[in-house]
C-alpha cells in the first residue's frame, strides 16, 4: 500500500486532526516556555555579564553545564513517566523548572550561576523526550512528522514572541529594584509554573482515558496504534537497558548530537551576533530582529514536515535541511553585509529547526514500550551534550583561530550530521515488518524510505 493511501484513511485522519487540535496548543505552549527558558540566557548575556563580572569562558561553561544535569536524568525521567503517566510527570517537570528558572534572579556569583544552571537541567530533564514519547501514544507514524512539526513550532515561536518580550523586560531595567535580566527570569519562571499546573488538569495519559474522544474514535485510533506497535515489537530492542546499547539507537544519538551542536552553538549567541551586525545593544530592537530567522524556521518546519509525511522521503529531507543549516551557519560568519548576514542566519535557523521533527520519525519508527522510553530519552541525552560542548568548543576555537572559526566548525559538524542522516538508509536499514497486511507493517515500510 502506498504512503498516500495509508496516510489518508479518512476516518483515522479525522481522528488525528481532532487529537492534534486538542493536544498541540498546550504542548506547543509548554515547549515555547522550555525553549525560551534556554534562550533567555542569550538575551541576558551582555547585561548579565556586566552586572556579575562573569568572563566569556565562565558564561560559556554556565550555558553548557545545564546540559550535564539534563542529560544525566533524561532516561530515568522518561522511565518514571511511562510508569506514573504523562499528565502528572510533565506537570511536575514544568513546575519545578519554573521555580528554578525564577531563582536565576539570584545568580549573581559564578558558583551560584553554575549551581542553578545544573539544577535547572535536572528539573527540566525528561520534558522533551517525554513529549516525543507522549505523541507516540496518540499519533500513528504516517502522521507523526507533521504533528512533530507543529510541536517544533515552539522553538521559533519562543523567539518570535519571546524575543521581543525578553528585550522589553531587559529595557525595564531598574523596575522594582531589579535588573532587567532578573525581571526576565522571574516572569518566565512564573509563567512556566502556571502552565505546568494547567497541564495537570488538561492532559490525558492516553487515548483510552480521553473522554473527549468517542468510543468509536478510541477504537479506530487504538487499532492503528496497536497494529503499529505489534509490528515494531519484532524490531525494537527488548527492554530499557538493551535499548541504550542498541547500535541503531547509538547511531541516531550520534546524529542528534551533531544537530544540537549546530542549534545551541548559535542560539546562545544569536542576540549578541545580531546586535553587533546592527550596531545596537540587546533590547527591544534586537529582540524584534531575532524574530526574522525564527520566522523562516517556522515556515520551513511547516513545509518540510508535511513534505516528509506526504512523500515518505524522510531521510533525504532531513539530510538536506541539516546541510542547508551548515551553509547558513558558515555564511553568517563570513558575510559583512548586514542584510545578507541576517539572511544566512535565517537559512541556518530554518535548517537546524526543520530537520528535528523529521529526524524523530526515524528512531520512533522502530522503538516501542520501555525501549522507546529509554531509547528516545538516551538519544535526546546525547544530543543535549551537544548543547554542553557547542558553546565551549566555539569559544575555544575562536580564541585559537579567530572570530569566524567557531561558526565554521559548527557548520562542518552540521554537514557531517547531514551525511550521517543520509547514510542511515544503509547503516540502519528501513524496518520491514514480516506481515505486510497489517496497518502497522505498512506504516513501518513507508516510514523507512
Amino acid at each position: 500500500m502506498s504512503t498516500q493511501n495509508s496516510a489518508h484513511d479518512p476516518a483515522l485522519a479525522a481522528i488525528v486532526r481532532k487529537v492534534t487540535r486538542r493536544l498541540i496548543p498546550i504542548l506547543l505552549l509548554m515547549y515555547i516556555l522550555a525553549f525560551l527558558d534556554r534562550a533567555n540566557l542569550g538575551f541576558a548575556k551582555a547585561a548579565f555579564q556586566a552586572d556579575t563580572g562573569l568572563s566569556d569562558a565562565a558564561y560559556a561553561l554556565g550555558a553548557g553545564i545545564f546540559f550535564l544535569g539534563y542529560a544525566a536524568f533524561e532516561v530515568p525521567s522518561n522511565l518514571i513517566m511511562r510508569r506514573v503517566g504523562a499528565k502528572i510527570w510533565l506537570a511536575r517537570i514544568m513546575v519545578t523548572w519554573g521555580i528554578v528558572s525564577a531563582l536565576m534572579m539570584f545568580a549573581t556569583t559564578e558558583w551560584a550561576f553554575y549551581s542553578l544552571r545544573v539544577l535547572l537541567g535536572i528539573t527540566e530533564a525528561g520534558f522533551f523526550p517525554g513529549v516525543i514519547m507522549f505523541l507516540t501514544y496518540w499519533i500513528p507514524l504516517n502522521y507523526r512528522g507533521r504533528v512533530n512539526g507543529l510541536f517544533y513550532f515552539g522553538a521559533p515561536l519562543a523567539f518570535i514572541l519571546g524575543g521581543p518580550m525578553s528585550g522589553l523586560l531587559l529595557d525595564l531595567d531598574g523596575l522594582g529594584g531589579l535588573a532587567g535580566w532578573q525581571l526576565m527570569f522571574v516572569v518566565t519562571g512564573l509563567l512556566t509554573i502556571i502552565v505546568g499546573i494547567w497541564a495537570f488538569f488538561y492532559l490525558d495519559n492516553g487515548p483510552t482515558t480521553a473522554k473527549w474522544l468517542s468510543e468509536g474514535e478510541r477504537t479506530v485510533l487504538m487499532s492503528a496504534l496497536d497494529s503499529e506497535n505489534a509490528a515494531k515489537a519484532e524490531h525494537s530492542p527488548d527492554g530499557a537497558m538493551r535499548s541504550i546499547t542498541n547500535p541503531k539507537v547509538l547511531y541516531f544519538a550520534g546524529i542528534y548530537f551533531t544537530i544540537q551542536m549546530s542549534v545551541y552553538g548559535i542560539t546562545f549567541y544569536l542576540p549578541t551576533q545580531i546586535a553587533e551586525i546592527v550596531g545596537s545593544g540587546v533590547g527591544l530592537k534586537v529582540g524584534l530582529l531575532t524574530a526574522v530567522p525564527w520566522g523562516c524556521a517556522l515556515i520551513a518546519t511547516f513545509v518540510l514536515s508535511r513534505l516528509a509525511d506526504s512523500t515518505g522521503q524522510r531521510r533525504l529531507i532531513a539530510a538536506s535541511a541539516l546541510g542547508a543549516a551548515g551553509v547558513g551557519i558558515v555564511l553568517s560568519g563570513v558575510l559583512d553585509n548586514p542584510i545578507l548576514a541576517l539572511a544566512a542566519m535565517s537559512l541556518g535557523a530554518a535548517g537546524f529547526i526543520s530537520v528535528q521533527p523529521v529526524f524523530w520519525t526515524l528512531p520512533t519508527s522502530f522503538l516501542v514500550g520501555a525501549a522507546a522510553a529509554s531509547g528516545i530519552a538516551f538519544i535526546n541525552s546525547i544530543g543535549s551534550l551537544g548543547g554542553f560542548v557547542a558553546p565551549i568548543a566555539k569559544n575555544f576555537v575562536e580564541e585559537q583561530f579567530g572570530p569566524t572559526a567557531g561558526l565554521i566548525m559548527l557548520a562542518a559538524i552540521a554537514f557531517g550530521g547531514a551525511v550521517l542522516i543520509f547514510a542511515s538508509k544503509w547503516i540502519v536499514p528501513a524496518i520491514r515488518a514480516t506481515d505486510g497486511n497489517t496497518t502497522g507493517a505498512r506504516q513501518l515500510v513507508n516510514a523507512g524510505k
